[in-house]
């Protein structure tokens, strides 16, 4: 095990998790609405997925990387309705919640994606629809020599940005679930709000970007 590697993979894992998106908020507004460890596992689901795309790029798994390149808009276009109908059901979670909303301890909806297993599985696949992810990780691994170590190199930076990536997401569900008892209900209203637009927003431009790749 190469020590240097498996430490730039570690901050590799965290600065990409670190770089907030659609699916940051997501797993933010998780936290603020069932808890820490809801939130904790859909973030877990995102640093599994990145760990699973790091893998990729380490291993140089070109045929595999040539498939995903080549559905990545596709991909785009699902994981924008995907973005869009979580934040439509986000914003009718708002309005049904009634006392709920003024209680952030009470979730605002139940579902299938109450339980951890289910928030950590689907944020594996939201986060897999944007494969483009994987050529972050394979510019960001050439630069560090990822490959140079063989497999057992390509395995230790791979553990590095899971870890990495968890330890940024331990860190963040846990302090927005420490935050989260003092949120006023227009607080975590706003919040709800903001968020939903905010994720919505991200999902119509990936569906515009994706129908417009595979239009042209």
């Amino acid at each position: 095990m190469n020590p240097g590697l498996f430490l730039r993979g570690l901050a590799i894992g965290f600065a990409v998790a670190a770089a907030l998106g659609p699916v940051g908020l997501l797993v933010i507004r998780r936290t603020i609405d069932r808890g820490f460890v809801h939130g904790l596992a859909s973030g877990l689901g995102v640093a599994s997925a990145d760990a699973a795309y790091g893998a990729v790029a380490a291993f140089g798994i070109t045929a595999v990387t040539g498939v995903l390149v080549g559905v990545e808009r596709p991909l785009a276009v699902i994981g924008g309705v995907v973005l869009v109908l979580l934040a439509l059901r986000g914003v009718r979670g708002i309005l049904a919640g009634g006392d709920a909303v003024a209680r952030p301890e009470r979730p605002l909806s139940r579902g299938r994606l109450d339980s951890a297993g289910g928030a950590w599985g689907s944020m594996v696949g939201l986060t897999l629809t944007n494969p483009a992810t994987i050529l972050s990780f394979t510019a960001l691994f050439a630069s560090i020599g990822a490959g140079t170590g063989g497999p057992v190199g390509a395995a230790t930076v791979t553990a590095g940005v899971f870890l990495g990536s968890s330890a940024w997401w331990v860190i963040l569900t846990g302090a927005v679930a420490g935050l989260r008892t003092r949120f006023t209900p227009s607080i975590v209203r706003g919040l709800n709000v903001v968020s939903a637009g905010v994720i919505a927003a991200f999902g119509l431009a990936a569906i515009v970007a994706g129908v417009l790749g595979l239009d042209g």
